[in-house]
């Protein structure tokens, strides 16, 4: 029987397993479990938690371009950890300042055995990989500008940088962004949630917008 989770999914163009969805609720419950001890989310319903967590987290999905993705600032592995869930043949690195965060985001990646995420504990400006992004994406991390300035560097050649905002952001998309420029603006129908979700996406300057 299709749970309410997977029905929501399913308008997002996913067919979650019952192994996925197990996983996905597993990353919640130890989010409740740790915030007693540090704050993690102001969120505690747990229908909230699906809708404004969860599914938000999988409504970017196709606009993740190479097998590469960084999650700038995870915080609590959103959108990290429930990507990671539904797309394990992606690497996805877990980009996080916090030590006591990246220990949470450790836990969770043993608990749900997730050989395809890795947590990184730094500053996004101060991170080299090895490798570059194919896809850099940020959650709640602050104006379009500071992104490009703190993870602009991370991006692959003919990858994205991905803000994840709420309403349009229409003065911060008027900011000069130095090497970057808008590639598009997506709105998101997130299952559930009333409230406004966009997606910018930037490209390098160089490069064709429409070229994907």
């Amino acid at each position: 029987m299709t749970s309410p989770l997977q029905s929501a999914a399913a308008q997002l163009g996913l067919q979650l397993t019952d192994a996925q969805q197990d996983a996905l609720l597993a990353h919640l419950d130890l989010m409740d479990e740790w915030g007693a001890r540090m704050n993690l989310t102001a969120i505690r319903d747990r229908e909230q938690q699906l809708t404004k967590h969860v599914l938000d987290s999988l409504s970017i999905r196709p606009w993740l371009r190479g097998e590469r993705i960084a999650d700038l600032g995870s915080g609590a592995g959103f959108p990290g950890i429930p990507l990671a869930v539904v797309d394990p043949a992606r690497h996805f690195a877990l980009i996080e300042a916090t030590g006591k965060k990246c220990d949470f985001l450790r836990r969770v990646a043993a608990e749900l055995v997730l050989a395809n995420v890795e947590i990184v504990q730094s500053r996004a400006e101060t991170y080299r990989p090895p490798l570059r992004f194919g896809t850099v994406v940020a959650r709640a991390v602050g104006p379009i500008a500071d992104l490009v300035r703190r993870g602009g560097h991370l991006v692959a050649g003919g990858g994205r940088l991905l803000a994840m905002k709420g309403r349009l952001p229409e003065a911060e998309l008027a900011a000069r962004l130095n090497g970057w420029k808008l590639a598009g603006v997506h709105r998101l129908a997130v299952p559930g949630l009333a409230e406004e979700r966009h997606l910018v996406e930037l490209c390098h300057s160089h490069e064709r917008p429409e070229n994907r």
